[in-house]
């Protein structure tokens, strides 16, 4: 069990190593500007499919965190509104690409969660995604939120395969599946609904599904504690910023040279002073003299590893002002920890998402 953990968390930061340049090349050619509908449509695929991926990614990781009690969920107030923007806008590309028709109806009146957003967001992607896997194409999807005494009922409703009778007693099961054919025309790794099942819970909530049968659709529920409306405004996390002002300068440290490239590209186009070197001894010999407001800093670096890059840029005349950002392929809590104590300031997963990067760079004194 123990290897098998950590042949996921090898595996995990295998494949963001390659998903980060690939995502980062897609949001490059979307910020050129090219009047041709064909790039236009080359990389909304590209970006819909890396989300697609890296959703897997960390479904596939949080099964065994989950497990083994090591995910710690981030308590903040959040609003279902802004939630639920946030997730149709990830999860939508999806559905249009199967030619469904995806419905979304909401509460009138503000509705207000106590919870983590990014494991509430990732419920209620599982929910959608499912319900887009297993609906032929041109469906019919319903996405309904309502207000049930102190709870919110969100049910994702489909017309799709439908449940056999065998299978809906067990259809929150790891790994569980229906019996597929070779074409495997629905996917999937049999953990989406393990996790929405067990996140759920993790928020004080439930879980219930429901189908007629093969063929008959099915409809998804869960039930969530609502709080009172807070003073305070919806959470940073799904706020947009804009883009800085003035000439702020950014150093990237990746030993992929691909990651690094790709990564200064974005930047330089967004406006930013960037540079890229490759090795920890390469980022404490241009620091001095580039200066840099913010330092992207990868952790697996070859030689020496992000960790000791950190702590000798700490030590430098001016390193205390520097905001470091840990960027990584490896995002379990342990990683992050480490991370946080050699001196970095925050902590991005690969394949980095822009509005994450922005958000950090915007918050950064010039």
């Amino acid at each position: 069990d123990r290897r098998k953990d950590e042949f996921l968390a090898m595996l995990a930061h295998e494949l963001r190593n390659p998903l980060a340049p690939i995502r980062n090349a897609a949001q490059v050619i979307g910020r050129l500007g090219l009047n041709e509908p064909r790039i236009d449509w080359a990389q909304k695929v590209i970006e819909s499919q890396v989300a697609h991926l890296t959703h897997m990614v960390d479904d596939l990781l949080d099964v065994s965190r989950i497990a083994h009690g090591k995910v710690v969920l981030k308590q903040e107030s959040i609003e279902l509104a802004a939630l639920v923007k946030h997730v149709m806008e990830s999860v939508r590309p999806l559905a249009e690409g199967k030619g469904h028709h995806l419905a979304t109806r909401l509460p009138a009146q503000p509705v207000w969660l106590e919870g983590d957003v990014v494991r509430l967001s990732q419920v209620l992607f599982n929910l959608v995604d499912n319900a887009v896997k297993f609906t032929p194409n041109g469906g019919q999807i319903e996405f309904c939120a309502r207000l049930a005494g102190e709870e919110i009922e969100i049910s994702v409703r489909d017309n799709g395969m439908g449940i056999p009778a065998s299978l809906l007693p067990r259809v929150f099961d790891l790994f569980q599946q229906d019996e597929r054919t070779l074409d495997r025309p629905s996917g999937g790794l049999g953990i989406g609904l393990t996790l929405v099942q067990q996140l759920v819970g993790k928020h004080g909530g439930r879980v219930a599904a429901y189908s007629d049968g093969l063929g008959q659709g099915a409809t998804f529920t869960i039930w969530l504690p609502v709080q009172p409306t807070p003073s305070a405004l919806a959470p940073q996390a799904l706020q947009a910023h804009s883009r800085p002002t003035g000439s702020m300068r950014v150093l990237v440290v990746d030993d992929d040279f691909y990651v690094a490239d790709s990564t200064t590209v974005l930047l330089e186009l967004e406006g930013f002073d960037a540079r890229m070197v490759h090795t920890g001894q390469a980022a404490l010999a241009l620091v001095p003299e580039f200066r840099p407001h913010v330092v992207l800093l990868d952790i697996g670096l070859k030689g020496m590893d992000g960790f000791e890059t950190a702590k000798r840029l700490r030590a430098l005349p001016d390193g205390r002002h520097l905001n470091l950002v840990a960027v990584t392929g490896y995002g379990d809590a342990k990683t992050k920890a480490c991370a946080l104590a050699a001196g970095c300031n925050n902590f991005l997963v690969k394949p980095m998402e822009w509005p994450a990067l922005s958000r950090i760079l915007t918050e950064s004194v010039v």
